[in-house]
Order: C-alpha cells, then sequence, then structure tokens
C-alpha cells in the first residue's frame, strides 16, 4: 500500500508528467492492486490549495474531489486517533502539522509515502518513494 502526500495525488491526476519516474510507477503498481491511500488532511489542503488561488482546477473543486473519490484503485483514509498522537510523537522534524499527519497516516498504516518533500523523506519512521 501507498499513501500518497498531497501534491503527489494531485500531479497523479492532474499532471502526471510532474512525478518522478520511481514515484509515477510506485502509483502505476498500487492502482493496479488498488492499493492507494490518500489521508483526509491531503483533501483538506487541497481544498485550502485552491480557495487561496495556489491551485487552479478546469471544474469545480468538489467536481474534481467527486472524481477522485470514484476511482476504484483510491481509498481516503480518516484522520483517527491513533494518527493524531503518532504525529504529534513524530521527532520534531518538520513543523507543518498537515504533513505530520500525512507522515503519521502511512507509518501507522504500513504504507510508503510517496512525497517529494525533502523534509518528510527525513522521517525513519515511514518509507518513502520519489
Amino acid at each position: 500500500m501507498i499513501v500518497l502526500d498531497t501534491h503527489a495525488w494531485i500531479w497523479w491526476l492532474s499532471d502526471p508528467g510532474k512525478l518522478s519516474l520511481k514515484a509515477a510507477a510506485a502509483i502505476e503498481q498500487a492502482a493496479a492492486k488498488s492499493a492507494i491511500c490518500v489521508s483526509a488532511m491531503s483533501v483538506w489542503e487541497f481544498m485550502m490549495l485552491v480557495r487561496r488561488g495556489r491551485l487552479e482546477l478546469a471544474m469545480p473543486p468538489e467536481e474534481w474531489l467527486s472524481l477522485a473519490e470514484g476511482l476504484p484503485a483510491v481509498r481516503f483514509l480518516p484522520v483517527t486517533n491513533a494518527i493524531a498522537v503518532k504525529s504529534v510523537n513524530l521527532p520534531a522534524i518538520h513543523n507543518d502539522p498537515t504533513d505530520r499527519i500525512i507522515i503519521a497516516t502511512a507509518s501507522v498504516h504500513g504504507g510508503v509515502l510517496v512525497t517529494k518533500d525533502d523534509v518528510a523523506r527525513q522521517y525513519t519512521e515511514v518509507r518513502t518513494i520519489w
């Protein structure tokens, strides 16, 4: 199972050329097994990017999200108490709470995190791909 960081999720669906070859291959393999996960925090971050004008779409964000939710290969993971606790107990490498939740999600679920984020890739609590 892989957990896509917010940018990896958005790029996979909207601009796959931005993915590294290794990330694209991992996503393709996970998609074949319906083993792609996205944290609910990525949905929040996605909506905030749109609201702040940092992400433009060809359709309303709710429609984009609905299409993303309909993909059979993707499962959305809620932020559980275990994930919240893990995110607080991670070493203080990353200060962004959203990223800490996403890292903790991958860690708690035993998934590999697909991320370009150099800081997130420093965590030993989770395996990463880029």
